[in-house]
């Protein structure tokens, strides 16, 4: 993405914050509050003069109980986890020193120099060191064009182990079951039929090999 690229990312996804805020009955001071900023930032961030980092995004859309996905164009919506157990402040600021270890790996993994990747995406020098140590949080758009200047894509960067992460694999879960065929998902939900799932569980670990064996032996018994 070039300057112009990152300006029309910011006023697009201020649109979809605002949205998703005012579609659950949110004010600004709530949404602000949930992820550690000023409201005036957080108002920023709907204008689309500013952007919020990954951390705080991942965390609106925890406090919002929407799936991250929202973001990126898809519209579901579910129900799970509350916000208010979470220590968010601290929760963002070791997300953010992660993100930058993962970003500066992702660099070394491409052997690319700083300076390289400050000429492609139009981001200083200090900037990019900055975000790479954890030291300042980095805007979405921004943090989407480094990533693609380096082939990498925003999902790797999403939380995998933490209470957001697990919250939002619990999610794609939800959805993927709405997704099965009505007979499906009432075969599921079958309590007599948890042994049928257990069983073919295990025979998803199995190599071909030995489910070769296990088919050979039930034919041997049915003959």
């Amino acid at each position: 993405m070039n300057n112009a690229q990152i300006t029309i990312r910011e006023k697009k996804l201020g649109l979809l914050i605002r949205d998703a805020r005012m579609a659950e009955r949110r004010s600004i001071k709530e949404c602000a509050d949930a992820i550690g900023v000023k409201p005036g930032i957080f108002r920023a961030y709907e204008e689309g003069r500013r952007a919020p980092s990954l951390p705080e995004l991942e965390t609106l859309v925890f406090y919002l109980k929407l799936p991250i996905s929202q973001f990126w164009g898809k519209e579901t919506r579910s129900d799970s986890m509350l916000l208010e157990s979470l220590d968010t402040s601290r929760l963002i600021s070791l997300r953010q020193r992660m993100i930058g270890a993962l970003l500066r790996q992702e660099r070394n993994n491409v052997n690319m120099s700083i300076r390289h990747l400050s000429t492609e995406t139009g981001i200083s020098q200090a900037a990019l060191k900055a975000y790479e140590l954890g030291e300042r949080a980095i805007p979405v758009p921004e943090l989407e064009s480094i990533l693609a200047v380096m082939g990498s894509r925003i999902e790797t960067f999403f939380d995998q182990n933490g209470p957001v992460g697990q919250w939002m694999t619990s999610q794609r879960a939800v959805q993927k079951f709405v997704e099965l065929p009505e007979d499906m998902q009432n075969f599921v939900c079958q309590p007599v039929n948890r042994p049928y799932l257990e069983l073919a569980i295990k025979l998803s670990d199995m190599s071909r090999e030995k489910l070769r064996s296990v088919a050979e032996g039930l034919l041997d018994i049915t003959l």
